[in-house]
Order: C-alpha cells, then structure tokens, then sequence
C-alpha cells in the first residue's frame, strides 16, 4: 500500500506457538526430581542400616567425663559414632589420673582413671561419704617405655635390652629391658655416650633417663614408681608393708626418677619430630604406641621403624577404672563393657579387652595386629607380674618423691 509518495510496511506480526502442557512438561519434572529422590533414598537407607534414622526425633544425652590418657579413646570418631546410636555425647574434661581422684567430682556424671590406685582412692572416698560408684573395667593397657632405635640398640650394646620375637620383622619394634641393669645404669649416673650410642651415629652427654609425667598427677607416673620401687627394693620386701618402710624406700628411689612433662605432652612429645631431642626415653602406655603404628601404618603404607618399644622385664599392668558416679554415667558403664561395636573399637585402639571374669579375652589384639600389618610382641617371656603397694603407701611415695601433698584417704582406707 502506498500513502503518498512513501510505501507503508506494516509491522510484522510474531506467531506465538502454544507450549504443550502434555508429556515433555512431566519428562523435564521427573528430569529435575528423580536426583533428588536418588540422594534422599540414599540417606534414609544409609541412616536405616547405621542405626540412626530416628536420631533427628529422639534426645541426645551428654554427659560429662573427667580422665586423663583414656580420653584418647573417646576423642575417637568411630567410638563417638556408636555412642550417638546410643543417644549418647561424651564432653570430657582432660586431668591426671591422681588429680581426678583429689578433686572436687560432683558435677561430673563419670570418671575414668587410667589404674587402680587412682580407681580404688575415688571409690573409698566415695563409700566414706555414702555416695554413688560403680566400679567398670573394661580394658587394660601395659606400662612401657618408649624410645627410639638408636637408644634400644645401645642399651642392647650394654646388655641391658634384649630384641623380642615380633612375627620375624626385621628389624623388631620390640625389646625386654632389664629393669635392674636399667636402674643401675640410672644409679651410676652414666650418660648415653658412656653406653657408646656414637656407634650408631648419635652423640647425646646426658644422663640415661626414663621421662615421665608428673607422679603427683598421673596414673602411669605412679605406676613407674611403683615399678622402680619393686625393683629397686634391695633385700626388702616386694612392697612396703608399714608408713616406715614406705618413706624409705620412696627416699631411696627419688633420684632414679625423672619428671617433667604434662601426662597429656609425654606421648605427643614422643611422636613429634622434635621428640627424639626432648625426651629420648619416656613412660607411656603400650595401646598408646601400637594405636600409632597401626594409623602410620594406614596413611603411609609402612612402619614406623625407627620409634619402638621396651617392656620393662617386670610388668604392671594398669587396669583404667571407669567409674559411674550416677545412673546417667551407669548407662555408658554398662555399654563400655557389654556393647560389641564399642568393644571391638577398644581393641582396635590398641587395649587389651578383658571378658567377664576380668581375664584378657583371648587373641582379638594379635588377630587385629597382624591383620593391619603391624607385628604383635611376643611377651610370652616376660609375664612377670610385680604387685602394687597398697594405696596408704603408694600415696605416700609419690607425696615424698614428687614433692606434692599427700591425699586425704578416708578412714579405714588400705
């Protein structure tokens, strides 16, 4: 059409197609929403078969632990995973052994001393004063000390420490210590270079030391001393039997005995890289090194042959004592020595799991050992149990070796 002289083009007119409401519509909607369906199938069946798909509906119930090593095994997330299918949370607060035992526990709802001594003083406070415990032992982990190559294979040079049987590795991450030799070398106040350690390429001029952490607070720093003591007790009795022969056999060890370290520091100190310039020989629990070796074992796909183990040649086994303080602490008790799955994390952790009549059950640690690659010791040799002095004259070596404050026992307390 022409308006004039100029042609008039209309304006061009845009055909809008009507989408289909029918099947690309439901396609592109089940498209988008069968992923979704996918990942919450996935988590329901994965909560279902874990045990905790009603967790998000039901009332978790923490409760409040005092200890000192034994935290390690409640800081581990496989054992907090089977707690929560319990309903359960474990806040812990971190102390010596000896140290939970003096102070004040009444906000707590359980305690767990790494060994008898501290154990048994919390329990007799706790009758005296018509309050609630209820003793549990689950597991039980040797005293040891550990070192480093270097130093085991000096005091082997000095006839001191003898290589034991680990499943034919070579070289072994095990050794017996003779803790007679060991203390006399301590008593002569001989230093490594004088055991001639320049022979396998370290120069170290101070004396020889087993470090461990403070005997006023810890339960493994106890346990040495009652070791030195049973060893170095001369023509004497195996243990003190009187105030009398307490005081003086704890004078007479005082300067076999090195401490320094937190209990918390010692192990840590040992694994760091700066370990083996700090405290080159320190006390330690035997569950504390294979837990160690198994994880290095796992992350790096080798030992760690150069950090081993020496068993004193008379051993004293430290039984942990949980110990419930209510019904809410009785709950986790009873779970400690009864749940299978918390049981086998025990001894995955590197304890000795006991049975029913508090015997070792069995070879579950060795099965375990060997299954991961890690060589079980053989201590078939060197079973020698030494025994405890009563908790009276314990407490008073380690207030006169360790310079600290002697307990107040409750009456009546042996």
């Amino acid at each position: 059409m022409v308006v004039g002289e100029r042609p008039v083009v209309e304006e061009p007119r845009l055909a809008v197609r009507r989408r289909s409401s029918g099947s690309w519509s439901r396609r592109s909607l089940l498209l988008f929403l069968l992923p979704v369906l996918a990942t919450v199938m996935t988590g329901f069946t994965t909560l279902a078969v874990s045990g905790n798909l009603l967790l998000p509906f039901e009332s978790v119930v923490v409760l409040e632990g005092k200890m000192a090593s034994k935290r390690d095994f409640f800081e581990d997330e496989e054992v907090q995973r089977i707690l929560l299918k319990h309903r359960i949370k474990v806040h812990i607060t971190s102390s010596g052994s000896r140290e939970v035992a003096l102070r004040d526990i009444a906000s707590f709802d359980f305690v767990f001393p790494s060994g008898q001594p501290a154990g048994d003083l919390i329990t007799g406070v706790r009758a005296a004063a018509g309050q609630y415990a209820k003793v549990h032992r689950p597991f039980v982990s040797p005293i040891v000390l550990a070192t480093y190559r270097e130093y085991a294979e000096t005091l082997r040079d000095a006839g001191i420490a003898t290589p034991l049987s680990s499943g034919g590795t070579d070289p072994t991450l095990y050794y017996s210590l003779d803790m007679q030799k060991f203390l006399d070398s301590i008593n002569r106040e001989q230093r490594w270079n004088d055991l001639g350690i320049s022979r396998h390429g370290i120069s170290n001029a101070n004396r020889i030391v087993a470090q461990s952490p403070d005997v006023c607070s810890s339960n493994s720093a106890g346990t040495y001393l009652a070791l030195v003591s049973f060893t170095w007790r001369g023509n004497g009795p195996d243990v003190p039997g009187t105030a009398q022969e307490a005081s003086s056999r704890a004078q007479s060890i005082r300067h076999l005995m090195e401490q320094g370290l937190p209990a918390a520091d010692v192990f840590r100190t040992y694994i760091s890289p700066e370990g083996k310039g700090i405290a080159p020989v320190v006390v330690a629990y035997e569950h504390q090194y294979l837990t160690y070796q198994v994880r290095h074992r796992a992350e790096s796909e080798r030992l760690d042959s150069e950090r081993v183990l020496l068993y004193p040649s008379s051993q004293f086994v430290t039984q942990p004592q949980f110990i419930s303080l209510n019904d809410k602490g009785e709950r986790l008790g009873e779970l400690m020595v009864t749940d299978p799955q918390l049981r086998q994390r025990a001894m995955e952790l590197g304890f000795r799991i006991l049975d029913g009549t508090g015997e070792v059950a069995g070879d579950q640690l060795a099965r375990f050992l060997t299954g991961r690659r890690v060589p079980v010791p053989d201590l078939r040799g060197d079973d020698t149990r030494s025994p405890m002095p009563r908790i009276r004259y314990l407490e008073q070596m380690i207030s006169l070796v360790g310079d600290c404050p002697p307990a107040q026992l409750p009456d009546g307390a042996q």
